[in-house]
C-alpha cells in the first residue's frame, strides 16, 4: 500500500489532501503530515511532524529523521514583500527539502512527487492572460517579466527528479476555495465577512460588489480544495500521467454576476440593484505590467495592437474600508454577540481579495488536458463556496 508525505499539512490545500487520504486508510495506511504550526485532530494513521522549511536541509534532515513515502505532496509556500524575494525563498523551500530527503536516503523509496503551484504560472497577477490558458502556454521567462517562483521550483523539481529517476507531477489551481483553520488566505472567508459586516452595519436589504465592475460580468475559473485534493490522490497514482503539469480547476467556468447575488441571498441580502449606476463610494486603480502576458501571444493569435494595459479597479476599497472605526466596531459588536473569533476581522487578507475581484479581464482556465488524460472530476462553484461558508460558520469565523 502507499505511503505518503504531505508538507504544508495545515494549509487550505494540503489539509484537504490529507483529508481525502484519510477518507481512504485502505489506499493510503501510512501518511506523514509535516507543517510547523499546531498539529490537527487526524486518524491514527496520520503521523504529524514538525518542520520548518525557512531552515537548511541539514536541520530539515533532523525533522526527516524516521520519515519516508512513495508520494510527497509538496503544498507548503510563503508571501514575501516582492517576486524576486518570493522566488528566492520559495525556490529554496523546496530545494532544500528535497536535499533533506536524500540526506536522510528517503528519496530511496520515492515514486513521484506532486508540487502544488497555481496560475500565476500563466502571469494572471501581471495582466491579461491569453484565454484558457494552457498547459502548453509559454512561460514568460524574458527579463521584461518579474521572476515566477513557480518557474524557479518547477526547475528544482525537474533536475532532482532526472538525478534520482523519480516522477513528477505539478498542479496549477486557481482561486481557490476552501477552510484551514488559522489560514485566513482566501476569497472566502474575507468575502464572507464583507457581507456579513455590511449586513451588521445597517444595509440589511442590499449588498454592494465592491470591485472591478469588468470583472463581474467576465468570467473566472475557481478551485475546490476538495476536488484538488482528490486529483492531486488521482494523479499520484495513475501511472500514465507521469511527469506533466496540470490545470486543476472545478470544471465550469463562472462569473460574479451569477455568484454574486447567491453571496446576497445567502447573507440574508440581495443585491444593490443599480450598484454601477453611481460613482464609487471608496474607489482606487492600480495598474499592471506595462505589457500583460497575452502580449507573448499577440502574434500567433492576431493580437497585435490590442494588448492594452490591465488594471485592478476597486469601487470599495477594502483594506480602507476594514479599517473605517464604523466597520471595526461593527465587527466587533458581531463577533461579541455571535461568539466569532474575535481576531478573524484582522486577519483576513481584504488586500488578496481586492487584488482577485478587481482585475478587469477574464480568468478562463482550460482543463482538456485533465480530460485527455482520464480525470472526470467535476464540482460546482456555488457549491463549494457555499460549503466553505458553512465551515467557516462551523469554526465561528462567520456568523450563521
Amino acid at each position: 500500500m502507499p505511503t505518503a508525505i504531505v508538507v504544508g499539512a495545515t494549509g487550505i490545500l494540503g489539509r484537504a489532501i490529507v483529508d481525502e487520504m484519510c477518507k481512504h486508510p485502505t489506499t493510503w495506511p501510512t501518511l506523514h503530515a509535516l507543517s510547523r504550526s499546531k498539529k490537527e485532530k487526524y486518524p491514527n494513521n496520520v503521523i504529524q511532524r514538525h518542520i520548518d522549511l525557512l531552515s537548511s536541509a541539514d536541520d530539515m534532515a533532523k525533522d526527516l529523521q524516521n520519515v519516508s513515502g512513495e508520494y510527497v505532496f509538496f503544498t507548503a509556500w510563503v508571501n514575501k514583500e516582492g517576486e524576486e524575494e518570493n522566488t528566492r525563498v520559495n525556490g529554496d523551500m523546496l530545494g532544500n527539502f528535497l536535499d533533506a530527503l536524500e540526506k536522510t536516503r528517503a528519496v530511496e523509496s520515492l515514486k513521484r512527487i506532486i508540487l502544488v503551484t497555481g496560475c500565476k504560472q500563466y502571469g494572471v497577477h501581471l495582466g491579461r492572460p491569453k484565454n484558457p490558458m494552457s498547459e502548453s502556454d509559454p512561460w514568460l521567462r524574458d527579463s521584461k517579466w518579474p521572476p515566477n517562483f513557480y518557474y524557479r521550483q518547477q526547475d528544482i523539481l525537474h533536475a532532482y527528479c532526472k538525478k534520482h529517476n523519480k516522477e513528477w507531477i505539478v498542479t496549477y489551481p486557481n482561486d481557490v476555495i476552501g477552510f484551514a483553520e488559522g489560514n485566513f488566505m482566501n476569497l472566502a472567508t474575507s468575502l464572507g465577512l464583507y457581507a456579513a459586516v455590511q449586513k451588521e452595519l445597517g444595509n440589511t436589504s442590499e449588498l454592494e460588489w465592491p470591485e472591478c465592475e469588468r470583472f463581474y460580468t467576465g468570467f473566472d475559473s475557481f478551485t475546490c480544495s476538495k476536488l484538488h485534493a482528490e486529483f492531486c490522490c488521482w494523479a499520484a497514482l495513475d501511472p500514465k500521467v507521469g511527469n506533466q503539469a496540470f490545470n486543476v480547476t472545478n470544471g465550469d467556468v463562472e462569473s460574479w454576476q451569477n455568484l454574486f447575488p447567491k453571496v446576497a441571498q445567502r447573507f440574508g441580502m440581495k443585491v444593490k440593484p443599480d450598484q454601477f449606476t453611481k460613482p464609487p463610494s471608496l474607489p482606487t486603480e492600480m495598474k499592471l505590467e506595462k505589457e500583460p502576458p497575452v502580449v507573448e501571444l499577440a502574434v500567433e493569435c492576431g493580437l497585435v495592437g490590442r494588448t492594452e494595459q490591465s488594471k485592478v479597479e476597486n469601487r470599495i476599497d477594502l483594506v480602507k474600508w476594514s479599517q473605517q472605526k464604523e466597520v471595526r466596531q461593527a465587527w466587533e459588536k458581531l463577533a461579541e454577540r455571535e461568539g466569532l473569533v474575535k481576531d478573524a476581522f484582522e486577519h483576513a487578507t481584504w488586500w488578496f481579495l481586492a487584488f482577485v475581484l478587481g482585475r478587469d479581464f477574464d480568468l478562463v482556465v482550460s482543463m482538456s488536458k485533465a480530460r485527455s488524460f482520464g480525470w472526470r472530476g467535476y464540482k460546482d462553484t456555488w457549491d463549494s463556496l457555499n460549503e466553505t461558508f458553512h465551515e467557516l460558520e462551523t469554526n465561528k469565523i462567520l456568523p450563521e
